[in-house]
Order: C-alpha cells, then structure tokens, then sequence
C-alpha cells in the first residue's frame, strides 16, 4: 500500500479524485492501492524546554541559554490534530511506500519531514510530489516526475536549520528579556527576524517624529496654459526666488528649443507572492496576511498556482501550455486577451527565465474560470488575470517632450507626456493614477522662436517627512533588507538578501500586531509604546539589524542549494545566543534600565553600545546620547551636524562601524556644501574628508 500524505484535507481529495480513491475511512482516503491521508498544516512542533528537563519549565536567568545537543519533536495542536497524527502514524507504519504531497517548499518540507521522524518511518522507501498547481493535467504530471525523498535533503536541511535557529534565538531572547525586565509585568517577545521588522518599523516612526520641514520657494511661470518652472530648481531663500520673479514680470517668454524622445514601458513582470502582496495592499488595501489566505484558496480551489513562490518567472516548458491558460480566460476577458495574437506570444527574458525559477515559477491562473468568489479572493483572482494578460501585452509608448525657454534670460523647462500605443495600459485605464505629476502634463505645439505674454509666480513649498510605513513598503523593505541601510557597502552586499521568505512575512506582520509591538491603522503600519519599549531593553544592535538577519536568510538559501552545511549555522546561531546573554548582561548591570511604558512614555529604541562606557545609546528629541549620563558619560551625537538631519539610522551604522559612508549634505559655515563621513574618535564624532 502506498501513503500519500497531504497538508491540507482539501488537497487530499484532489489528489484521491485524480487516483480514484472514493473510500472513505476515518482521517484518510482509499483505493487503487493508494491511502491518501493530510495534516492540518503543522502536527509536530519542536520540544519545548522542559520537555528536556523537567526544571526548565521556570523561567529563570541562571538556566540560559538553553541549547538542546539535539532537538526533540513532539505531537502539536488541539486534540483534533492529535488523533490525526495518531492515523498518519498507523498508515505510515504499515505502508510499504510513503509519497510526500505537503506544499512544494521548505515549511512543507518540514512539515512531513518532521512527521515522518516522529512516527519512526525514516526508513521506509519515499518518493516526492512536487505539485506547482491542483488541476488534473498538473497532478498527472507530477506523479510522472516523482523523485526519491532524498532528492529533497538539502530543502529539508533548510528548513530544519530555520526552526532550530528560530527555536534558539526565540526561547532565549524571550526568557531573557521577561526575565530580566520583569518589573515591567511584561511578556517581552524577540525573535530572529520579527524584532528587525520591528526596529525598522520603529526607527521609520523615530524619523518623522523628528523631521523638521525645511522651507523651499520655486519660480513658476504659466504660458499657453502649460506650466513652466525655473531650470535652476528650487531657492532656498525667499529673497532670492523674489528677486527672480521680478527680472521675469513683464518681458515675454520665449521658447528656446523642443524636444521629442520616444519612450516605451514594458509590461510588468509577473506575481511573486511578495509582489502580489504588495499590489493588493497598494490598490485595496488587502493586508499581506489576507492576500495569501485568498490565494492560498484560490490554489486549492485550482484557480491558480501554488502562491508562496519567490520567482516572478516561467520555465520553458510551460511556454507550450500557456496559449491554451489564455484562450480558456478568454470567456472571462474576452476583449483584452482578444488584443493578443496567442499562436505568437512574445516570451521574452522578461517572462521565461529557467535559471530564475527555483521551487516554483511565478503566479499564473490554471485556466480555470470560476463562477462566483467571496470579494477578496475576486480582488486577488482578477489581479493575477490581469497581470498574466499585461505580460503577454504590447509595451506602452509614449512621447516624452522637453520645452526649453527664457525670459530675460532666466532659463525655463517644461515637459509633458504624451501616449501614443496605450499597450498594457488599457487593462488598468479603468484604475486613477495617484503619481501623476505636472511633467505629464498635455502640452500645445510649441515652435522654437515663438515668444508672447507669460504669468510668473513664486510658490512656497516646504520638504515633507518620510511616509509611515503600508505594508506594502514594508513588505519592500523586508524583500531587500539593505535598501534602507545608509552604508554602501552593506547595501550593496545586502540587494539579494530579505527579513523572512515570501511564506513568512505575513505572518510575521500578523505576529507583530498581536502581541500589540505594532498597530495597523487602515493602511499604516506604526509600533506601539510596548514595541519602542522592548526595542530599548535589547542592547545588542545585531539582533534589531536587518543587515544580520538577511545574511542568515541568504545563507539558509546556500544550505537549500547544497552550498554548505547545516551544522556550522545553527553553532554559530547558538554562539550568538551566548553573547547576546553575556553582554545584555553586562550592559544590565552597567546601567539602570528606562521606565517600562506604563510608567513613562517611551520615545527612544537602543541604536547600539557607547564607545565610551558600552551602555545604551538612546534617541533623545536633539540628539542620541548614552544613557550613563547620571553616572557622568557625556556622549552625544547630536541629531544636527553642519545643517545636515543626522538620521536613527545614521547614528546606528556609526556606532556599529565607528564610521559612516560619506553623506551629503553639509554646509560650511561661509554656507558652501560639502560632503564627509562621520568617524568616532576618542567618544567624539568628527569629519572625515574624501580625499
């Protein structure tokens, strides 16, 4: 008899309609020498700390770390998901072959990996059914291409190595943090990559807390009812926009020259579930928790492809199949898909890409249509359509035109964007386009030389703060954990590497809000008091940094691809827990701890270690400064240098590197611009010139 075990009940009867399993017994499905049985997602959870001993069950700072020499797994879940891990482990101890049918992808790995160890079967023969999508067509395919088990050993190493590291950092930090801080009355919850979410999210809250607008003034001027704006930007001083206005009140203006470039907007790629998140958090709000149930209903509803994919790719064979996906959608979209010419489909680089897809390609529709569908997943079933027709669609060609002119001198520049091939575009024309700026303006036909009457006028501006984060941008920022670290280098070495895997940045969101580190206001994503408050109670930088979190991310990605081993990560994860403890303690015992939030509001995280006496640098409303100033230390970094906003940020990269990259915008005390880095030098911050 052969077991097949699914994730999920309604993936299991997908999978016995294809065999033609129609027995029906009490937590599986039979016939044709199958037995197609399912979890409810995890069964099997890794030990928790008194599992191992009895003792341990206290809470308390002399048992840290707890570091198991091998972890040990146990039965999870209601008593529902216990007696249907009791009928998996009957099937699998008299089945003379199991086949693993959990998702395609590393939890799912998990998922029968760590049940198959728990009900002893490691040794059984087993293959695996690595399913893209739950149609018939794919279903009989993947049971063509079953691979051994074993096949599969570095994606379960993977896996493995995440759950134990999370294990680690989560069980520790979180004991240590309640533990140490327990006046508070607090459970004080860390983890491996939700307290870097988190810090990023408070360290964007810190930035618009202290942004102070700087006041600007442009140079305007309206003729032939197009807007035109002073070539030399913005004035600084409000004198000085006014002594142009008035050289430019009353001679005409003249257009000095007209320039016509054609340009063309490919078509966007299409959905990774990172992407798909992002757009329907964008346009509707969805938050990234909600996008993923509905897709993940909408896979199993075989409507779509498996979602929790990190490619935005297909692979060369699924070219063949995707004339026939778009002639089936075509009852849904009759005239957008009836644009295409399907028998000549453009599978450009953009589309098909072999060495880009890894586990999954992207997120396509399977081709079938269905009747009716409660609104979010309508929301998200209507947007992968769209966007799988936008990629086949001509680009969209436009007329970009630069108008250059004068008055009396004073240079002037106006443009415009004109669209010529709408292509792609008409799919979304229906959608209002919030970005639109005076250069899409509609311009008349302008003839070098012509000249006549014009309005000029000043306009007072002044700059904005960084926006709160969405989770759309938050799911941005997760997907490249460098792209808001000021330093160069890291930033660079940072482009590929992410906070959490496409599966789990939703939950981690949703981790952050229950335990009310975070809150969701409509579409804003802030941090609580509690979550500024946890921030600064965490002395060690590294485990707020997104830099840290995304190398162990790229090197759980080298340990999927057989690149290197498991053991040496989770040894160096449990001789990072040691130090964690080690100099939180030392810190705790250098200086006294801020008031919980209940007692005082909480304004400041950590940013890292005084270089002069290693307490805490916190953020103060004009500077960072150590916290051991009742005991005498005067470090500052003030939040203002030679006029440049020194950033949270800013202040964070100094004090882990004692340096920064060089930043822009200084100004002399004669008010000429310059630029430098930042260094420490002796506990003072000083300049360091490019040479």
């Amino acid at each position: 008899m052969k077991v097949i075990l699914a994730e999920k009940p309604s993936v299991a009867r997908d999978i016995a309609a294809f065999l033609g399993c129609k027995v029906r017994r009490d937590g599986y499905l039979e016939g044709n020498g199958y037995q197609i049985t399912w979890a409810f997602g995890h069964l099997v959870a890794l030990n928790d700390p008194e599992d191992y001993d009895p003792a341990l069950k206290k809470w308390a700072l002399e048992t840290l770390p707890i570091i198991p020499e091998k972890f040990g797994l146990k039965p999870s879940g209601d008593k529902q998901a216990r007696h249907q891990f009791s009928v998996i482990k009957q099937l699998f101890r008299t089945a003379d072959e199991l086949i693993a049918a959990t998702d395609a992808g590393r939890e799912g790995e998990l998922i029968f990996r760590y049940i198959l160890t728990l009900t002893g079967c490691t040794g059984k023969p087993a293959r695996r059914l690595w399913l893209s999508s739950l149609t018939p067509q794919a279903i009989q395919e993947a049971f063509a291409l079953l691979r051994p088990l074993a096949a599969y050993d570095n994606l379960y190493a993977a896996a493995r190595c995440r759950s134990e590291a999370d294990w680690i950092v989560g069980i520790n930090g979180t004991r240590y943090f309640t533990v140490r801080h327990r006046q508070s009355g607090e459970l004080w919850s860390v983890g491996r990559v939700q307290t870097p979410v988190l810090a990023m999210i408070a360290g964007r809250d810190n930035e618009i807390k202290n942004f102070r607008p700087t006041p600007f003034w442009e140079l305007l001027t309206k003729y032939r009812d197009t807007v035109f704006r002073f070539a030399g930007g913005r004035f600084e001083e409000e004198a000085n926009a006014r002594t142009h206005l008035q050289r430019v009140t009353g001679p005409p203006l003249k257009i000095e020259s007209v320039e016509i470039q054609p340009q063309k907007a490919q078509p966007p790629q299409l959905y990774d579930l990172n992407e798909l998140q992002r757009d329907m958090n964008r346009r509707f709000g969805l938050s990234a928790a909600a996008t993923l149930q509905a897709a993940q209903s909408l896979y199993e509803a075989r409507l779509v492809t498996y979602p929790r994919t990190d490619s935005r790719y297909l692979t060369k064979d699924i070219e063949p199949t995707v004339p026939g996906i778009l002639h089936k959608l075509a009852a849904l979209k009759p005239t957008e898909i009836g644009r295409l010419d399907l028998a000549k489909l453009p599978f450009t680089a953009r589309i098909t890409n072999d060495k880009k897809v890894t586990d999954h390609h992207a997120i396509i529709p399977t081709g079938t249509t269905p009747a009716s569908l409660p609104p979010d997943q309508q929301q998200v079933f209507e947007a992968i359509v769209v966007r799988f027709i936008a990629a086949f669609s001509p680009a969209c060609e436009k007329q970009i035109t630069t108008v250059e002119a004068q008055v009396a001198g004073v240079p002037f520049v106006a443009k415009g964007t004109r669209i010529t091939v709408p292509g792609w575009t008409l799919l979304y024309e229906h959608e209002s386009n919030d970005e639109a700026t005076e250069d899409e303006q509609q311009l008349p036909d302008f003839k070098p030389g012509e000249s006549g009457t014009h309005e000029p006028s000043v306009r007072k501006g002044q700059t904005t703060p960084p926006s709160p984060f969405t989770e759309n941008t938050l799911l941005g920022a997760m997907e490249t954990a460098g792209k808001f670290v000021e330093d160069a280098e890291l930033r660079e070495a940072l482009k590929e590497r992410g906070l959490g895997t496409p599966a789990t940045r939703a939950s981690i969101i949703e981790t952050l809000i229950q335990r009310k580190y975070i809150l969701r206001t409509k579409t804003k994503l802030t941090a609580t008091q509690s979550g500024h408050y946890l921030l600064s109670l965490i002395e060690d930088a590294s485990l707020k940094s997104p830099e840290m979190t995304g190398d162990w991310e790229e090197r759980l990605k080298r340990i999927e691809r057989g690149e290197a081993g498991p053991e040496e990560f989770v040894r160096q994860i449990a001789d990072y827990t040691r130090g964690l403890i080690r100099t939180s303690e030392q810190a705790a015992a250098a200086t006294a701890r801020p008031s919980p939030p209940s007692a005082a509001r909480v304004t400041a995280s950590s940013l890292g270690a005084c270089p002069l006496c290693q307490a805490p640098v916190l953020e103060g409303p004009k500077s960072f400064s150590c916290s051991g100033w009742k005991a005498g230390c005067k470090f500052t970094i003030w939040k203002t240098i030679a006029g440049k906003t020194i950033t949270a940020s800013t202040a964070r990269v100094l004090l882990r590197n004692g340096n920064t990259s060089i930043l822009k915008g200084f100004q002399s005390k004669a008010g000429k611009p310059f630029e430098a880095r930042l260094k420490l030098a002796d506990g003072k911050v000083e300049f360091d010139f490019p040479k």
